[in-house]
């Protein structure tokens, strides 16, 4: 055994199976009994015990104190690295870095390192958190077993919001950060009843590469909650330049203050399905493709202020020509059928007319083989040579544009639309802050996933910097300093069918990190069998949607007489959403927590004294 102390902090190295012990303020955390450290290969699973070679040794430093470990030669090959897990004696936080040294003789395809905590206790005052989705939490004895995380729990995607996990016993807890999220993501499991759940974090190369230092670091605390721990992340996104509110984007875009209090409204104009498009329907060819003139939507609009909705902000897909994700990047001119330009300005011209804002769909990672601009020397290149392709959205046939070029062609895009005449308050440019990042092998625009978060967010700033409100599908943190607003940022259950049983308590993790930087409309639904959502709009401080059709629509009808009272109802629903988002938004989610006998009785309270209370089982809020 080999342990180190810094501050109020032990961590204790069992040389002989690699497990490891952390301690703080008499708390103990050990890794899960039977977790070995791995590294999988092209060429099989390698434990760390098969390297040739291992030595083991204490070090101090300036700021702390740890332990190196060597690995040299990997189940007989070259492959060798350093492990350090170090305590820092400022905060007492221990780090588990793991450094390639020599990456011949293998092809690394995931690490496994460090392990999951030991975490069996049929209690439901042990809880897991992850960062997938809005948030969830899971007690020990949940009876529902935790299915696939979206992206594989892959961190900067739907899977992962937050590249962090953590969990709670018994009013202690440690929250673990992944501190180079770019190319890692959370593992996690639990079955039906439990009587546990483990978490913990995987890497993956970069390029074909492992490549650079990893590193997760834990922190460990006493008497706290998972309020705690996000607190703990939004001080961690703050130092690092991640944490920048509301109030101050709208510093540099006043228009950000026009946007709070919106209801949303989300619909399309031209729709077509390719025959090779996963989503054709060879059986009902008449809903493969649809059209609505842009003067119908400019009705739709005054009669929604007729209704008197006094703020609002129209999402407009299909807007193009070629029809909704069609073409892309080569969206252009304006559907010609639905009025061409001249019908789009009039849309654009009835929305500011009514005081309402104006903001379209666009995409510039999908790179469909139809675009008269499609060059295969500008798509993202794997290493081993292939070019990835697939036919699943409309459009048919596609790769995806490598991130480096993506700036290019929203300058040209945009600048097109403002050479049309077409006023636009925002703009949203899908999938940025859902998808993961992508990476290309080509010498001549070689792009990390890293790289390719930076060059998205150079697109929603050049948007911000033409006075164009930024958004995107999801919200990641890598792009908090530069995105508005997002499409949604629901909890998983939202996204899958109505009624099925949850995988865990829905808990606003993001929120109570991010809520005073990104702008989140949220569903309004009230699906049978399962609870009014318009009560998590409220609980999260959120704006809500007053139609939410998109390219695909089906209801249309919302504009009959038949849908009449209904859309009335939807608008006064809205109305009471709309008004607390105003109230809230520039402000922080201070706090939230649920009834232990009853997770639907939920509480949300904000940095202004603001409190909403919710009963998700009888459809009942107090806004306090």
């Amino acid at each position: 055994m080999i342990s180190i102390t810094a501050g109020r902090s032990t961590a204790t190295l069992n040389e002989q199976t690699l497990g490891v012990t952390l301690e703080r303020d008499g708390q103990t955390w050990t890794w899960r009994e039977g977790f070995s450290p791995r590294l999988l290969a092209g060429e099989g699973e390698f434990p760390f015990l098969s390297a040739s070679l291992i030595f083991h040794d204490s070090f101090r430093s300036g700021v702390g104190s740890g332990i190196r470990s060597r690995f040299e030669r990997l189940g007989g090959t070259a492959y060798s690295f350093e492990t350090l897990i170090w305590i820092e004696k400022a905060t007492g936080d221990i780090y588990f870095e793991w450094i390639p040294l020599c990456e011949k003789g293998l092809h690394p395809q995931k690490l496994f390192w460090p392990g999951e905590m030991s975490f069996e206790e049929p209690k439901d005052s042990w809880q897991t958190l992850l960062t997938c989705g809005q948030g969830l939490l899971i007690p020990n004895t949940w009876e529902t077993a935790l299915g696939p995380l979206p992206f594989d729990g892959f961190f900067e995607t739907s899977g992962g919001f937050m590249p962090w996990f953590g969990q709670l016993r018994d009013g202690n807890g440690y929250i673990a950060i992944c501190e180079t999220p770019w190319d890692a993501g959370c593992r996690a499991e639990h079955p039906a009843g439990g009587p546990f759940t483990h978490a913990g974090v995987y890497y993956t190369p970069s390029l074909g590469r492992m490549d650079y230092r990893r590193v997760l670091r834990y922190t460990l605390l006493s008497g706290c909650d998972y309020n705690d721990l996000c607190k703990i992340y939004r001080r961690y996104a703050q130092e690092k330049g991640l944490l920048r509110t509301l109030a101050e984007k709208a510093v540099q875009n006043p228009s950000v203050d026009r946007l709070i209090g919106c209801s949303f409204v989300h619909t399309g104009i031209k729709t077509v399905v390719q025959p090779e498009s996963d989503f054709y329907d060879p059986e009902n060819p008449e809903k493969n493709n649809h059209m609505t003139p842009f003067s119908q939507r400019a009705e739709e609009i005054l009669r929604l202020h007729d209704l008197g909705v006094e703020k609002l902000y129209l999402h407009l897909d299909g807007w193009a020509q070629p029809g909704y994700d069609n073409r892309h990047p080569d969206y252009f001119p304006a559907c010609r059928e639905a009025g061409d330009w001249k019908g789009m300005r009039a849309l654009a011209d009835t929305l500011h007319r009514c005081g309402y804002l104006f903001g379209i769909h666009d995409q510039y990672r999908d790179y469909y083989l139809s675009a008269p601009s499609f060059d295969e020397g500008y798509a993202c290149l794997q290493t081993d040579g292939t070019i990835p392709r697939h036919s699943r959205w409309a459009g048919g046939p596609q790769s995806y544009l490598c991130a480096t070029q993506a700036l290019y062609y929203v300058r040209r895009n945009f600048k097109r639309l403002f050479q049309n005449g077409i006023s636009l308050d925002a703009a949203y440019l899908d999938v940025f802050t859902c998808n993961e990042g992508d990476e290309c092998a080509n010498p001549e625009h070689r792009m990390t996933r890293r790289d390719c978060y930076e060059y998205r967010g150079q697109c929603f700033s050049w948007l911000l910097s033409q006075g164009i409100l930024s958004s995107s599908e999801e919200v990641s943190d890598w792009a908090v300093p530069s995105l508005i607003f997002c499409h949604y940022a629901p909890y998983r259950f939202m996204l899958r069918q109505p009624g099925e049983p949850k995988q865990g308590i829905p808990v606003p993790l993001f929120n109570l990190v991010y809520h005073d930087c990104v702008i989140q409309p949220w569903m309004m639904d009230r699906p049978a069998g399962a609870e009014d959502y318009m009560l998590y709009a409220l609980l999260n401080g959120g704006a809500p949607y007053l139609l939410r059709d998109g390219a695909y629509p089906e209801t249309d009808g919302a504009f009959s007489a038949e849908g009449q009272p209904l859309l009335k109802e939807m608008a006064d629903r809205c109305r009471i959403v709309a008004a607390f988002h105003e109230r809230v938004a520039k402000c922080e989610m201070t706090h939230h927590n649920f009834d232990p006998s009853d997770w639907r009785i939920q509480e949300s309270q904000f940095s202004d004294g603001s409190r909403v209370k919710i009963d998700l089982g009888r459809g009942t809020f107090q806004i306090l």
